[in-house]
């Protein structure tokens, strides 16, 4: 069960898992800090799932997230707090907004309140917002709820106040949550707009304010598509199509858990239109009607990995750039996976663009180059074109400490399945390969060390890969314990957490009933 759909009427406050006070018992753990990300973002200690609050504000990126003050495992809900300059390097600060005995802070998002509209700061000083899902626990009043409140910062994100008359929006749900809020313009208006989700029922609800304090509903929006689990961490945001600033459409994700497509948590996204009042879109039928009844695979993923979820986007980011982010786990073994003493990742940061391919607007992602443009290549491992047949060592050892990003460009030959096996080694290591009689991309992490802690890690992932000018280009982002693989200029990516032994630091490709001709193969570490 996904935790945010606990019935908190019926349990203590803030009660945690396993333990009783929020502190998880000692336990022995060999060698897990050595999966320690070094690229991805992680705290010092602790459990983290969400990102919350994404917003660029005064040259700073502002990363806040579900957090346990006390331990590594998920309770305690409170919003954890993060900051850089690039995207790259992040400053760990205190608590932002913590829970109390009365409310978790769950999921939510922070805007720069510019005017002043809200009143909680002032004309020469206006504050940042955050918006958020207050969980109310026993003793509340309001126990069982899910509603929205506010809290304001007025130096710039690092003390911030909870608003004295939250909530500012219920519902009297038990499942009315992760508020995404943006300022929108249309025609001669301007108003915040927030999309938030009926979890259980799988709807989208719209609401607008003109102070942040005070909310009308504007519509709802579901079900449709992929409904096999709760409805999360929804976002919605306008996007130039091709670059050309007078075709637009507005992008709509929602996250939901269980029920994506590679199993367990998920996220899916939806193309459409926003006349500022309803979201119309162009890649779904009506809701209602065969809603969530086709397979998986025949509607549109974010990521078609395990590990990428309560994918959310910046606030403001510099140059009208769309900066998503994701939880880099997976609700069913999230608990389970090596760590210590912190315990979630987020993903690397992911431009977002739209692009029109063969008909049909999509989302192409790639890693910002803040990050992308600081990996250096250190090793040509192929000068030209070379032919594999069965399995070839390319590298003997590529430095496990290190983050690399592995560009290889392969065509096909007479082999049914080809590619590369990254952190490999008797008998171990991570297949990443293309089968030419489905047109798949395969990402198998089934032998890529440890993965006995969960019976539903080990796993193998795919996507659908339209090859270009009849070529494979793989662009690979390898890190301790994860690796996030683009395709496609972007059309396709799968991220997945792997656990490789010690002793696997091989790199070798390979080609399976007969040949395939490996192009070229680059490997950058960070410079």
């Amino acid at each position: 069960m996904n935790p945010k759909t606990i019935n908190h009427a019926l349990q203590p406050a803030a009660k945690p898992r396993p333990g009783g006070d929020g502190v998880e018992p000692p336990r022995e753990v060999s060698g897990s800090e050595n999966y320690r990300p070094a690229i991805h973002y992680t705290p010092r200690r602790n459990w983290i799932n969400d990102p919350n609050g994404l917003l660029h504000h005064n040259g700073l990126y502002h990363l806040f997230y579900q957090y346990n003050p006390n331990s590594s495992v998920h309770a305690n809900m409170s919003w954890g707090h993060a900051s850089s300059t690039d995207l790259l390097h992040w400053e760990e600060h205190p608590v932002a907004i913590p829970c109390d005995e009365e409310e978790q802070i769950f999921s939510g998002s922070a805007v720069f309140d510019a005017h002043n509209s809200s009143g909680l700061g002032t004309v020469d000083n206006p504050p940042l917002v955050a918006v958020y899902t207050s969980a109310y626990t026993n003793p509340s009043a309001l126990a069982g709820r899910q509603a929205q409140s506010l809290a304001y910062s007025l130096d710039g994100g690092s003390i911030w106040t909870k608003y004295a008359a939250n909530p500012v929006l219920d519902r009297g749900s038990a499942n009315f949550r992760d508020p995404k809020v943006f300022r929108h313009t249309q025609g001669e208006a301007s108003y915040w707009v927030m999309v938030a989700v009926e979890a259980q029922a799988r709807t989208v609800e719209l609401y607008r304010s003109e102070n942040l304090t005070e909310w009308t509903h504007l519509s709802s929006f579901g079900p449709a598509n992929a409904t096999g689990g709760v409805w999360e961490c929804p976002d919605l945001f306008e996007l130039p199509v091709d670059g050309d600033p007078d075709t637009t459409r507005w992008m709509l994700v929602v996250n939901l858990n269980p029920g994506g497509v590679a199993g367990g948590s998920g996220a899916q996204y939806f193309i459409g239109t926003f006349n500022g009042t309803t979201f119309t879109p162009e890649n779904t039928t009506t809701a209602g009607t065969d809603a969530g009844t086709k397979p998986l695979r025949q509607y549109d993923w974010l990521d078609w990995g395990r590990d990428y979820y309560a994918a959310v986007s910046y606030n403001n980011a510099p140059d009208g750039r769309r900066i998503m982010t994701g939880w880099m786990n997976n609700w069913d073994y999230a608990a389970d996976v090596p760590h210590e003493p912190w315990c979630g990742a987020m993903t690397l940061p992911r431009e977002i663009t739209l692009t029109r391919h063969h008909g049909v607007i999509r989302p192409s992602q790639h890693v910002v180059p803040e990050i992308d443009n600081k990996f250096k290549a250190a090793a040509a491992s192929s000068d030209g074109p070379r032919v594999i047949q069965d399995e070839i060592q390319l590298l003997a050892t590529h430095d496990a400490n290190e983050a690399q990003r592995i560009d290889a460009v392969f065509t096909p030959g007479t082999g049914t399945e080809f590619g590369l096996i990254i952190r490999g080694g008797n008998g171990h290591g991570t297949r990443i390969a293309y089968n030419t009689s489905t047109g798949c991309l395969h990402l198998d992490r089934t032998k890529s060390g440890v993965v006995a802690f969960n019976s539903l890690f080990s796993s193998i992932e795919s996507v659908p890969v339209h090859l270009s000018n009849g070529t494979l280009a793989l662009h690979i982002y390898l890190d301790k314990s994860s690796v996030e693989v683009f395709t496609a200029d972007g059309l396709a990516t799968i991220t997945d957490q792997i656990f490789p032994l010690e002793t696997s630091q091989e790199l070798s490709a390979y080609a399976n009933g007969g040949s395939a001709t490996l192009d070229s193969l680059t490997i950058g570490y960070l410079s």
